[in-house]
């Protein structure tokens, strides 16, 4: 690849149906987890372009914030922390400790704190590019676990393993995260007609609200480390989800779907306080008048979006309800490929 292109990547968003909080490593290492979640036609998006001047330029589009530096190994004084942490594990492993001149422009189609995995598909999207860019041979599991080494350990933010594998496989996926620290990702092979009957029942919704997952996420950690037998039940629960939703997707079982998810809420909101807030459960209950069967938020909670199962013939009136409510709701679109790469026009 000519190091004058522009190398972009693009790696979906995802909704949790099923057993998020039992890919913490607090839980996994020690019970193992299991999570089942479906990507959407919602990405976080990287490019790479070539600089001549021996600078590094960060610019977060939807944040709005644009950081200029001088190229180095390390960029302490960086504060888009995501794009600094790729930036600086890709010189030290993949590039010798050499400095790269680049300019390194992203953009996500969800606000912050989301609950749609966003902050792991940026880091997932960030790999993919500067894979392109120095041609590299890293494999799907590669580039997750790897995402997951940046988030968790370089960068010390809290979470779970399930957005960056989600990220770079794409499609429904059925995670199992075992005690040694494995993952695997069984891809759900579903007919177009059950795609299609569970990709039409579900609708989203934004709570006008975006969290910082981090102090729900310590919270579950510290109750699992000190054996809260109350959020330890809860999250066997999570895990036991997850299994049936496996179950009922591949049956195409909509009622069976929307039965589950209503279970995981009630055991999502005893494993830390402010999974649920006064704003959700509102948008839950005018939901359920309009017709929907099922709603869980996406993610940790605390805010994000809220997903719900609804008959087909009642979504429309759902979104129109949600929206008087003035919450932003869409139909759900899957999404079946991963994390991807791509290089348009040379630079002059």
């Amino acid at each position: 690849m000519s190091r004058r292109a522009i190398v972009r990547a693009r790696a979906p968003l995802r909704l949790g149906l099923a057993g998020g909080g039992t890919d913490l490593p607090d839980y996994a290492a020690r019970f193992g987890g299991a999570v089942l979640n479906a990507t959407v036609d919602r990405y976080a998006f990287a490019s790479i372009a070539p600089r001549d001047d021996g600078m590094v330029v960060f610019d977060a589009c939807d944040l709005g914030r644009s950081e200029t530096h001088v190229a180095a190994s390390v960029l302490a004084e960086s504060r888009l922390l995501l794009h600094r942490g790729v930036y600086e594990r890709m010189v030290r492993d993949y590039n010798d400790g050499a400095p790269l001149s680049v300019t390194v422009t992203t953009v996500v189609d969800a606000p912050l704190g989301s609950g749609l995995g966003s902050s792991s598909a940026l880091v997932v999207a960030l790999i993919e590019a500067y894979r392109a860019w120095l041609d590299l041979p890293l494999a799907r599991y590669d580039v997750a676990r790897l995402a997951f080494a940046v988030e968790r350990t370089d960068l010390g933010l809290a979470g779970g393993q399930q957005d960056q594998y989600s990220a770079a496989f794409g499609g429904i996926n059925y995670l199992e995260f075992l005690r040694d620290g494995e993952v695997i990702v069984n891809p759900l092979r579903l007919s177009e007609g059950v795609a299609a009957e569970l990709e039409s029942s579900l609708a989203v919704c934004f709570s006008g609200q975006s969290r910082a997952s981090d102090s729900i996420i310590r919270e579950q950690e510290s109750g699992m480390r000190h054996d809260d037998g109350a959020v330890l039940e809860a999250m066997h629960q999570l895990r036991a989800d997850a299994v049936d939703m496996k179950r009922a997707v591949l049956m195409g079982d909509v009622g069976q779907v929307a039965s589950i998810l209503e279970r995981s809420w009630v055991a999502k909101k005893l494993t830390a306080p402010g999974v649920t807030t006064a704003r959700i459960a509102a948008l839950e209950d005018a939901g359920r008048a309009a017709g929907a069967i099922g709603a869980k938020v996406s993610g940790a909670g605390g805010g994000g979006f809220i997903m719900f199962v609804v008959p087909v013939e009642r979504r429309f009136g759902l979104i129109a309800a949600l929206a008087e409510q003035g919450a932003a709701a869409h139909p759900v679109k899957f999404s079946e490929r991963g994390s991807q790469t791509w290089t348009t026009g040379a630079r002059r």
